[in-house]
């Protein structure tokens, strides 16, 4: 990682501490570790998101904005969204009584995955990247990273507060189905004006 910028090497390492999360969310039902695990995924889960916002203020501080970075940060999130909420809707790597619905998980993927084919369609008719942070996205990834908290510590949690996590995964999942209409409507205006500039050059 020597000729990577500090911002990017923080937000590099927040991927790799994906692997551990990963690890401790498989051991979740197993009897003798399945609290370590889960305070365990936590505590990594909370790190993760520490590094996130370090390496945001980095990046401002030392005037490191990259390219690179703006596409490792999201990158990061995505991955680490993806990875759990699968992992979390499955029997045998959920948390005790409270499996992730179908619906979210569908939510979730499908968000990306059409964000992903609309950079591709963006870039093989305009020729350009088109990478830019979205308020309703950066909204998304928040409930998305609230809700999978409250997951996690749902065992945890106070009896009054034990439908939150349920109540998160449902605004989390509205709130994807809202960023993915932005993403849509922003792409479809880049792309009429990226094409405009083209045809007049």
């Amino acid at each position: 990682m020597a000729s990577l910028s500090w911002p990017n090497r923080i937000t590099v390492s927040r991927i790799i501490l994906i692997a551990p999360f990963v690890i401790c969310l498989l051991h979740l039902q197993d009897a003798e570790w399945a609290t370590a695990a889960r305070r365990g995924a936590l505590a990594i889960f909370v790190l993760m998101a520490i590094t996130d916002a370090l390496d945001g203020y980095v990046a401002r501080r030392l005037n490191h904005e990259t390219p690179l970075g703006k596409f490792l940060d999201p990158l990061a999130d995505k991955l680490l969204v993806i990875a759990a909420v699968l992992l979390l809707a499955r029997e045998g790597t959920n948390v005790s009584g409270y499996v992730l619905p179908a619906t979210v998980v569908v939510v979730a993927l499908g968000k990306d995955l059409c964000v992903l084919i609309g950079f591709a369609i963006i870039y093989i008719n305009t020729g350009r990247t088109c990478i830019v942070p979205r308020r309703l996205g950066k909204l998304c990834t928040t409930a998305q990273l609230t809700m999978l908290t409250a997951v996690l510590l749902a065992p945890d949690l106070p009896a009054i507060l034990g439908g939150l996590p349920r109540a998160l995964w449902w605004i989390a999942t509205a709130m994807a189905i809202a960023a993915t209409v932005d993403y849509y409507r922003f792409g479809q205006r880049f792309m009429a004006t990226s094409l405009e500039t083209k045809n007049s050059q």
